[in-house]
């Protein structure tokens, strides 16, 4: 009998070329796919998990809401319910996006429990697509939307603890901290969110702060803190108006134990959290510094106190991961991602790295924006034989210094270039002309 080394056997590619390929079906990957549904472009859509919604699916604790307002959250041209509340819940987002599928006919260009292994650029501009069922198919073109909330970023500690470490990622409900003495390291949303369920369920709540942060009210006299900017405002107006209110609302941080920010509000990404600062002048929630080392049970900060604690959670963010692309594709210099037009490269066409920003406000009415945007750019550079990347750096545009971004200077751009798209079509098309033989670099496989 003859045997096969089935290892060594090339499975058949399929020919996907007439289309795109959407990596992720959550709340980026969605919208951009209505967005090309609604340009008559033709894609796939496909998700590692079972069901659609990406992080607000099963990515989230039960008890968390947004912290932007649904008006901006919301896709502008899909409103949410009018009997969510202005902060709705993981559970009304993950029904709200399920809806969105539903409204627009998502759903049969959804392939679900469909995990990527590898994209890679093949010749002539094409792009291959192994799954990790072995299937391969190769496209036209494929638009990276596989979230930055999941590739779970640790601190490195020095010692042993002899409690439990998790990152905030692994925490869904506060059972997991009741009767228990939590430390939870971070300032961002998600660290004061589970520092305050602590608060309420936990023998203990210590917050670990490297440095302090600007906390903000998520209401300012009944409304949303988010719904008072308004698109006409310069960032530095509102950052000033963003500092009265803090003013206002907490007072200052030496009343809280806490010392000031080195930093200008919006630097960073925003933490929007009434309950911490409560719960601190309640003697439920208590500051600390950064952590110098572990001790079995005890923890000792750098001000040289200590402290017992049960659970250790690590509110420490995430890595931009694109664990399926080649190294030379690997674009990511910490949380900024060296792309043109905040997706182009200059050198590859066909690869789009999209939503890995961070927004200053609800994404839904950005990427409502964006999507028809970038829709008219896919079709230009259907046109074009030079990557769009290289047309915007021709045209002078700078790489992003930044992850963080004013969704109300996007929108701006975002006009301006709409208006103007005629004008950008016929300088791509000029600096198309000057590299009549660019051609993708294909990486072989590993």
């Amino acid at each position: 009998m003859v045997q096969i080394d089935r290892s060594r056997i090339v499975p058949q590619a399929i020919d996907r070329t007439d289309r795109h390929l959407i990596l992720g079906a959550g709340f980026v990957g969605l919208g951009m796919a209505q967005a090309l549904q609604a340009a008559g472009i033709a894609y796939d859509q496909v998700d590692a998990s079972d069901r659609i919604g990406g992080n607000w699916d099963r990515g989230v604790y039960q008890t968390a809401h947004i912290i932007s307002s649904k008006k901006v959250t919301q896709f502008t041209h899909f409103p949410m319910p009018n009997d969510y509340p202005d902060f709705p819940s993981a559970a009304q987002m993950r029904d709200y996006l399920n809806a969105f599928a539903d409204r627009f006919n998502l759903r049969p260009s959804i392939k679900l429990n469909c995990a990527v292994l590898e994209v890679r650029p093949i010749e002539n501009n094409r792009w291959q697509v192994t799954f990790v069922n072995g299937e391969v198919r190769i496209y036209q073109g494929v638009l990276l939307c596989n979230g930055h909330h999941w590739d779970k970023r640790f601190p490195q500690f020095q010692g042993e603890f002899n409690g439990e470490i998790i990152h905030s990622k692994d925490y869904k409900h506060p059972d997991r901290l009741r009767g228990k003495r939590v430390l939870t390291i971070g300032g961002g949303n998600s660290a004061c969110d589970i520092a305050a369920e602590a608060a309420r369920v936990g023998a203990k709540s210590v917050l670990s702060l490297r440095s302090s942060v600007w906390f903000l009210p998520k209401t300012f006299a009944g409304k949303p803190i988010v719904d008072l900017i308004r698109g006409w405002m310069p960032e530095s107006l509102q950052r000033s108006i963003a500092y009265g209110i803090i003013r206002l609302t907490f007072g200052k941080h030496e009343d809280y134990g806490l010392t000031k920010p080195t930093y200008r509000i919006f630097e960073k990404h925003p933490t929007l959290n009434n309950e911490v600062p409560y719960y601190i002048k309640h003697g439920r929630i208590q500051p600390k510094p950064a952590v110098r080392q572990l001790q079995g049970d005890t923890v000792e900060f750098v001000d040289g106190s200590c402290e017992t604690f049960d659970l250790i959670v690590c509110a420490t963010g995430f890595h931009v991961s694109y664990p399926f692309l080649p190294p030379a594709l690997q674009r990511v210099k910490g949380a900024i991602v060296q792309c043109y037009g905040s997706c182009f490269l200059d050198d590859y066409k066909g690869i789009y790295y999209i939503g890995w920003g961070q927004v200053r406000g609800g994404v839904g009415s950005l990427i409502a924006a964006y999507g028809p945007f970038f829709a008219r750019c896919l079709k230009l550079q259907d046109e074009i034989n030079v990557p769009l990347g290289l047309v915007l750096k021709q045209m002078g545009q700078q790489l992003p210094q930044t992850h963080l971004s004013d969704p109300h200077a996007t929108f701006r751009q975002l006009k301006i270039a709409n208006l103007g798209f005629s004008w950008f079509s016929y300088k791509a098309h000029q600096i198309d002309r000057l590299y009549p033989n660019f051609q993708n670099t294909p990486i072989p496989s590993d």
